[in-house]
């Protein structure tokens, strides 16, 4: 399902949107499975208090992610939210180097001193995830900026939720970048939660269609179909690349974890029913893509169970590396923060 505007910068589509090469396809449940478990362990490893800060988990919107990261390069570049151990794996990002940022270890992707909220790589282009709501679509903006000033077509994408798309910074970025056809790509990844409140109560109307007074396109697309994702990213991509401007993409998905693991302890009430998240994880990423693929032939289900072993197996080696990492240096505490 895909509902897109054409704006007065031009169609969403340039250039015919190809679904996934069968010879990807592998590569992109791959992609998708690491998310998945990294997250299911990382999940685990914060309710036996093993963890030094809480998680925020991204499992049921991994097809967002991968599908749009798929298309990009090291040198484009992503900005993410406090949820995204998911953007950092989608783009390239190393699992024990993540996992060991999330114990707070030296060896971590940020020497220890990010944690599970602000794991970036900037030699795979990840600018970083944030603690911010919509912190990273100003950082975002900038890299655009830096991108459409080198010239050598490349492109820049913000992940952000639902909940960020009512910040101000938002309009700003979409009136900047139409005026200034800026290569970025914004993704709101509409999970139904601003935290605790469901979307429907503090956000009115459809957040796509706030593209239009941009003139900006505008797209809403299945995030739980990576397919969608990815022919919907392939057009919005291919216009950025090609000096046409930006595009607002909202993905509509679910978050099948809390806002927080371990919300239970603090929360006086449940915002929404277990028989809602279990009716949810019938058509959630993970299951859409491998009936897609079993129903048409595409992957069989040795195949796509040897990527599912392979995965926990490297991300068995991933905990166990973080876990006997050494701690950060005391002297490293006023390294890195200051210049």
């Amino acid at each position: 399902m895909t509902r897109a505007l054409e704006a007065n910068g031009g169609p969403l589509v340039t250039e015919k949107s190809n679904s996934i090469p069968k010879s990807q396809l592998s590569d992109i449940y791959r992609r998708m499975v690491t998310i998945r478990k990294a997250e299911e362990a990382m999940g685990d490893l914060s309710l036996s208090g093993e963890l030094p800060g809480p998680v925020h988990l991204y499992i049921g919107q991994e097809a967002t992610a991968v599908g749009v990261c798929s298309h990009l390069a090291d040198d484009d570049w992503v900005a993410s939210t406090h949820r995204g151990h998911g953007h950092f794996l989608a783009k390239g990002g190393v699992p024990r180097e993540m996992f060991a940022e999330v114990f707070g270890k030296a060896t971590g992707i940020c020497r220890g001193m990010g944690g599970s909220m602000h794991v970036a790589d900037f030699k795979r282009g990840i600018l970083g995830a944030n603690g911010i709501v919509g912190g990273g679509i100003g950082i975002t903006m900038g890299a655009a900026l830096g991108a459409s000033l080198d010239g050598k077509g490349k492109v820049a994408v913000a992940f952000f939720g639902d909940g960020a798309a009512n910040q101000g910074v938002l309009m700003e970025a979409l009136n900047v970048a139409s005026l200034w056809k800026l290569p970025i790509i914004l993704v709101c990844e509409n999970n139904g939660f601003s935290e605790f409140s469901p979307a429907s109560t503090v956000t009115a109307g459809e957040i796509w269609k706030r593209a239009e007074a941009f003139e900006v396109p505008g797209v809403e697309v299945d995030g739980n179909d990576v397919f969608a994702v990815w022919e919907t990213a392939f057009a919005a991509i291919y216009r950025a690349r090609s000096g046409q401007g930006p595009t607002l993409i909202e993905a509509a998905t679910y978050r099948l974890r809390g806002h927080v693991e371990y919300e239970h302890t603090f929360l006086s009430k449940p915002y929404r029913t277990d028989d809602e998240v279990k009716q949810k994880a019938l058509s959630e990423p993970l299951v859409v893509f491998r009936t897609h693929c079993l129903e048409n032939g595409l992957l069989t289900e040795h195949e796509l169970s040897a990527v599912e072993a392979d995965v926990s197996a490297q991300i068995a080696e991933a905990i166990a590396f973080a876990r006997e990492a050494p701690a950060p240096a005391v002297q490293q505490a006023r390294r890195f923060m200051f210049a």
